[in-house]
């Protein structure tokens, strides 16, 4: 274990944590706002802080596997924790607990809030808030990559590490230029949002904003009433156009910029991706129609609730907790499915859903046929043994940290839906669920050792489950 090594990048993250901070700075002197100090402040001792600690340059700079993961464990848990800190110095989140929560629920993008008066928070505090959806949304560590360096060499077990899938590939032969390209289409996308938002009628900071959450299919809202509160048709359709194009393979965005369109029509999981959509709208249209005026107002609440859900994104434009149970249970199955590998959306993924299916169907066949060759291929290529190993492993270590989580939570005589949907969203780093925890309320009810489980299960969830339960293994740390 190269430990100077995992030193040095947690270093240089408390480094890019504390210039990060000052940008609200910026918003809250444009807004003459006093919390702009608090930021200020923390951000000097954050940067002198990860300035000592990466003082000294390592020897061995190369990052293996093994240090892959405990990097990104412990970075997200870092910047959680410092990124925490300004609402509890401003008074405007005084628990640190709450704060927290806030934060990881900010940087892992799920979109789960314990606050009853968002509106409340000055703009330096929302800024943070939102632009934390960003930086987690394409991965702290990858943009880290892109413009610091820190490694001769295997950055890409980093990025394999964060990036969400169970496949990460490189775009070009140098991963820190995958990581520049990755972001410049990250920003690229979310400038477009905002422009268009802008145009809707939308003010500068409400659009940049919600373009954040977008981007980072995070769904932190700035209105207390979050996306309908703009009770706008042209604003809904912007957003849900972009919740779902940020649910997309950014390989494939990236196949779409320099003209190779063959790829993105080949690819199996994104007509996967957008057959669930389509079809989960168009029934959920129906279920509702009789509660909305036209079938366009059903189409428009079902569709934007489609692309929230799946994207895991966590806008809101609509109660669905009153919506009938037909249509309740095709947003639960949406939270699960998810977005694309390789995008900024949660959730267990399309390719890991459909592999899983057509495993099952290999299974079946070979009971049939028990001397046959059978091969499972995905995107028109056969799927490693090992990778069928890995996901199936996922899948059941999924399945104990939920079921344990549903237990923690169910101590505190929270009821079952609210348990099973609070934590079903925040494993797959949705958002809002049901009930106590539904689209009109929030967390603040839970008690601290709740939102604690619910923080461990959306760091989990974002990052897909290996590396934050490594870092806790004893043979991880052995040389």
């Amino acid at each position: 274990m190269n430990k100077k090594m995992i030193i040095f990048t947690l270093g240089k993250l408390l480094q890019i944590t504390g210039l990060l901070m000052y940008i609200p700075v910026l918003v809250a002197i444009i807004y003459q706002e006093a919390e702009g100090i608090s930021f200020a402040i923390l951000g000097a001792l954050i940067f002198g802080l990860g300035t000592i600690i990466s003082f000294k340059h390592p020897a061995k700079k190369n990052i293996y596997a093994r240090e892959g993961f405990v990097i990104v464990a412990l970075s997200w848990i870092l910047i959680s924790i410092f990124g925490a800190l300004p609402f509890c110095l401003t008074g405007e989140i005084p628990s640190f607990i709450d704060a927290f929560f806030e934060m990881v629920s900010g940087f892992t993008t799920t979109g789960s809030s314990i606050l009853s008066d968002i509106e409340a928070l000055s703009h330096a505090s929302l800024f943070w808030r939102s632009f934390s959806h960003w930086l987690g949304g394409m991965g702290i560590l990858v943009f880290v990559i892109a413009f610091v360096p820190i490694s001769s060499g295997r950055s890409l077990h980093i990025l394999r590490a964060e990036v969400p899938g169970p496949v990460v590939g490189k775009f070009v032969s140098k991963i820190r230029l995958t990581a520049r390209i990755l972001y410049i289409i990250y920003a690229v996308l979310t400038l477009v949002e905002t422009v268009l938002l802008l145009f809707g009628g939308m003010p500068l900071f409400d659009s940049l904003l919600n373009s954040f959450g977008t981007a980072g299919t995070g769904g932190f809202a700035i209105k207390n009433a979050s996306i309908a509160a703009y009770d706008s048709v042209y604003v809904d359709t912007v957003i849900t156009i972009f919740m779902i194009l940020f649910g997309i393979n950014f390989n494939l965005i990236y196949f779409v910029i320099i003209g190779k369109f063959k790829e993105v029509f080949k690819s199996e999981e994104l007509r996967y991706y957008f057959l669930i959509i389509i079809g989960a709208t168009i029934l959920i249209t129906i279920n509702i129609l009789p509660m909305y005026e036209s079938i366009f107002s059903a189409l428009r609440y079902s569709s934007f609730t489609v692309g929230s859900i799946i994207t895991t994104t966590g806008f809101v434009t609509a109660d669905y907790g009153k919506w009938p149970m037909f249509s309740q249970m095709i947003i639960i199955i949406l939270m699960f499915v998810g977005a694309c590998s390789g995008s900024t959306g949660g959730g267990m993924k399309v390719s890991r859903i459909f592999i899983y299916l057509k495993n099952a169907k290999k299974e079946l066949k070979h009971l049939l046929h028990p001397h046959s060759i059978q091969t499972v291929e995905f995107e028109k290529q056969p799927i490693d043994d090992h990778v069928i190993a890995n996901i199936h492993s996922y899948l059941v270590l999924y399945l104990v940290i939920f079921a344990l989580s549903l237990l923690a939570l169910t101590i505190f005589n929270l009821d079952f839906k609210s348990a099973f949907s609070a934590v079903a969203t925040c494993l797959n780093n949705v958002g809002p669920g049901f009930d106590v925890v539904g689209p009109v309320s929030n967390f603040s009810s839970l008690s601290d050792v709740s939102k604690l489980v619910l923080s461990f299960d959306m760091l989990a969830g974002r990052l897909e489950i290996f590396p934050i339960l490594l870092l806790f293994a004893p043979s991880q740390w052995r040389r």
